[in-house]
């Protein structure tokens, strides 16, 4: 784990393992910076980089994912084994981008060594988008969750004004989340963010026991295929494999850097299990009615009670490690002469700020996940990794099967980002 200076930026990964140099991975995605010279120490053993990955892996896409299913029908798991053996070879191609070069530090980097400084300003374009709408996603998440655990509550502000309980449980969260974005040092959240691995075995497990042991069952038959969701699903499918911008932290920290394409092996193998397990119980438990957040359907019991819980606490620790890499890259904008400490405060406050509006005015969890799945994880996930590797390694000059199969990948992810993000914004659209 690495502990970065406070003007140098990369996208990091909350890992729990702490060396002697204190080298801190704090966020899923690493922030980035132009002219970064990061040095990140290889200290990291295979066991580690392995549950470091899968902590990139879990998030909370696992909730949406019988969701997914429901939209698909059965046959879309197909599609989410397909999906995720593209994402495991692209992970490759990242690796292999990175063996080209030993400068080759962060994504970015990967990114202004295939297309130059545009290559960079487009990679760093959509992390950054990626990362706010996933902190906004957080908050509708916080807020359907409290909305279902106290589901007649109304917050009462002035005489006459009333608010509705999610909205009011948005803005809560928000005020609870507030102090840890103005925290300089985010080393301690990093210890609390990296519970994503257990809080996913957590959920599931807890999931799992409530249909078996508290009269719910696993008897929904379901549908085998539902063309009409079918974009819907491979969106949040795709959400759920959107750590890619991580890997090259991951692949810098190993002391055996040859050994991280059996990382990616271990990671991707054990992370789609459990995203089908997830949606393939959860289906059978609540059918065609499932929502898009399977806590939401759950029952008044200890063992729901205990996933729902366990959703609530993730989002609130992870959303300081999402947001800081977009408040650094805006105060490295500002002048130097200003007071770095306060700048941070008040553009980590407003940034806070402007998710709690995007929350409120879009607060459909499933049809914001699937647009990040469609849009941005699609793209910096599977397509932006095609083509850089394709550039840096130049055998788009000769005709083979490697370049028929990675452009066969990059048209297929070209045509589920459009209809996909269509699908999306419709969907959004008819929710209102």
């Amino acid at each position: 784990m690495a502990t970065m200076d406070e003007e140098e930026s990369s996208f990091t990964l909350p890992l729990i393992e702490v060396d002697e140099n204190k080298q801190a991975l704090v966020t899923k995605l690493e922030e980035i910076e132009p002219n970064s010279s990061h040095s990140c120490s290889t200290t990291n053993s295979f066991f580690k980089t392995c549950f470091n990955g899968l902590n990139a892996l879990s998030g909370v896409g696992i909730l949406s994912t019988p969701y997914a299913l429901a939209s698909g029908g059965w046959l879309s798991l197909i599609l989410l084994f397909a999906i995720a053996t593209a994402a495991f070879f692209s992970g490759l191609l990242i690796q292999r981008c990175m063996d080209s070069d030993s400068n080759i530090r962060t994504y970015p980097d990967i990114g202004e060594l295939a297309f130059g400084k545009k290559g960079r300003l487009i990679v760093s374009i959509f992390m950054y988008i990626e990362l706010y709408l996933v902190a906004t996603g957080f908050l509708i998440l916080e807020g359907d969750n409290l909305q279902n655990l106290f589901p007649n509550m109304e917050f009462e502000v002035g005489q006459g004004l009333t608010i509705g309980g999610k909205q009011g449980f948005i803005i809560i969260v928000s005020l609870i989340i507030l102090p840890t974005v103005w925290l300089d040092n985010l080393s301690l959240l990093s210890y609390v963010s990296a519970s994503g691995v257990l809080a996913s075995g957590i959920i599931l497990g807890s999931i799992i026991w409530t249909g078996a042991f508290e009269g719910i069952g696993f008897q929904q038959k379901g549908t085998l295929v539902n063309w009409d969701g079918m974009l819907t699903a491979i969106s949040l499918y795709a959400f759920c494999y959107c750590a890619h911008p991580v890997f090259p932290t991951l692949y810098t920290s190993m002391k055996k850097k040859h050994q991280f394409s059996n990382v990616l092996v271990v990671c991707f193998i054990l992370c789609t299990i459990t995203y089908a397990s997830m949606a393939i119980f959860g289906y059978l438990m609540f059918g065609p009615q499932i929502q898009s957040q399977v806590t939401l359907n759950l029952p008044a019991s200890i063992s729901s009670k205990v996933a729902i819980y366990t959703t609530l606490v993730n989002p609130i620790a992870k959303y300081a490690l999402m947001v800081t890499p977009i408040v650094n890259a805006i105060k490295t904008r500002f002048s130097c002469h200003y007071n770095l400490r306060f700048l941070s405060i008040l553009i980590g406050t407003n940034l806070l700020i402007s998710t709690v509006l995007v929350a409120l005015a879009i607060p459909f969890f499933g049809s914001l996940m699937s647009l990040v799945g469609a849009l941005l994880s699609i793209t910096a996930s599977i397509i932006l990794p095609c083509l850089c590797y394709l550039k840096i390694s130049g055998i788009y000059r000769r005709f083979n099967g490697q370049l028929v199969g990675i452009c066969l990948i990059i048209i297929v992810g070209v045509c589920l980002v459009i209809f996909g993000t269509y699908t999306s914004v419709l969907d959004i659209i008819g929710n209102f």
